[in-house]
């Protein structure tokens, strides 16, 4: 059975993005596991400086990269990512186990994205959309999809 690790920075506040994550990483327990990764996010005055945005997602990304697992598969969510249908994202879950990997981890960055240097290390990017997402909603979009494509990739009747 594949690992799927979602590691992601800040915490979900409202309830219904909690309950919405619980249920996909309830059923998602009958085709891996999974777990939620989740890391502080750092704190920044209401007008923050270039500086203090590019200090941020620095460190947010040396927090990420602590949490990756040496020979993991990397999926680094962001915009200038491929843009995968349902489909292919299932073909790529799937060809990471084939191919060795016991472990995927899906990366969603803060407020301001991912470091570049989590974006270098990636073995992939994907964008949801062109649109931009609030990170929180990115995370029920995220393991959604996955579970959609188990299902997929199962055969079962979800995706249809």
């Amino acid at each position: 059975m594949i690992n799927i690790n979602i590691i992601c920075i800040g915490k979900l506040k409202e309830e219904y993005w909690r309950l919405a994550c619980a249920e996909y990483i309830k059923r998602l327990g009958a085709f891996c596991k999974i777990k939620v990764i989740e890391l502080p996010e750092c704190r920044l005055p209401d007008n923050p400086s270039k500086a203090q945005i590019e200090n941020t997602i620095l460190t947010e990304g040396k927090a990420i990269e602590n949490k990756i697992g040496q020979g993991d598969y990397v999926a680094a969510m962001c915009i200038e990512g491929d843009m995968l249908s349902s489909e292919e994202l299932a073909a790529k879950i799937e060809k990471t186990g084939v191919s060795g990997y016991g472990t995927v981890d899906f990366v969603i960055g803060g407020s301001y994205g991912l470091s570049d240097e989590i974006k270098r290390k990636a073995n992939a990017g994907i964008s949801m959309s062109r649109m931009t997402f609030p990170h929180q909603l990115a995370r029920v979009l995220l393991l959604e999809q996955v579970y959609r494509a188990f299902m997929i990739s199962s055969g079962g009747k979800y995706h249809k």
